[in-house]
């Protein structure tokens, strides 16, 4: 059985809406693919860093390239994707190392299943990437926790845990290990298979991912591929 590491990113840089993309693709893969998919938010700032990477958007053809791309692939994969109306406000003014934090104290409470993990990412990506909403305040975790079947009991729980030291450090372990995997920005997905692991970059990597673990790729929404065959 291969296992996937999804290491996936909340920093919402210009690549984010990619890694959202990546993130429901495999998400809707979990039960076509014979692989147990790992969900593990991890810090970009710190991959940028340790490789000296720099965000696409400082390149104005790119940024531009993208936006149009963003919108392609929103239709391609069936995603309400929306630009914030201040992008760069967002991804590099405000940032969103608390949501990241918020996530990993979400992953460290629901240890062993990433059912939760799941929900409450995809309800912060809606936030942001759908309703151009804030995802760095704590009623915003509170909404997204609430619409993600999480208890106002539980949301104040997560919401002390994610300013311990204990989260903190494990956001840095997950960056690490993106790092020490030769990291350079996300999407960022890990595979490991017959003890080896194999390295994937970006949100167009599907076809050839499923080429190298064996698999077929039907698409990016397998289930409709499946009601034709």
């Amino acid at each position: 059985m291969c296992r996937f590491t999804l290491l996936l990113e909340q920093m919402y840089k210009l690549d984010s809406p990619y890694t959202w993309l990546t993130f429901q693709v495999l998400c809707r893969y979990r039960n076509v693919w014979n692989m147990e998919l790992k969900l593990r938010p991890a810090f970009l700032g710190g991959v940028m860093q340790a490789s000296g990477n720099k965000p696409p958007a400082m390149v104005p053809n790119k940024a531009l390239y993208m936006t149009k791309d963003l919108e392609h692939l929103a239709s391609f994969v069936n995603i309400p994707l929306h630009s914030p109306a201040d992008p760069f406000d967002v991804m590099f003014a405000k940032g969103s190392l608390a949501a990241m934090r918020f996530i990993t104290a979400v992953a460290e409470k629901d240890k062993g299943s990433d059912h939760m993990v799941e929900k409450v990412s995809r309800e912060l990506w809606n936030r942001i990437w759908s309703r151009d909403q804030d995802i760095c305040e704590p009623e915003s975790f509170s909404e997204a926790g609430l619409k993600a079947g999480l208890s106002s009991s539980d949301i104040e729980e997560l919401l002390k845990l994610a300013k311990s030291q204990a989260v903190k450090d494990k956001l840095k372990q997950v960056t690490q290990e993106a790092i020490d995997h030769k990291a350079f920005g996300f999407p960022l997905i890990v595979c490991h298979v017959d003890g080896k692991s194999l390295v994937f970059f970006g949100s167009d990597r599907f076809e050839l991912m499923a080429h190298c673990i064996g698999e077929k790729w039907l698409g990016p929404q397998p289930e409709k591929m499946d009601s034709h065959l």
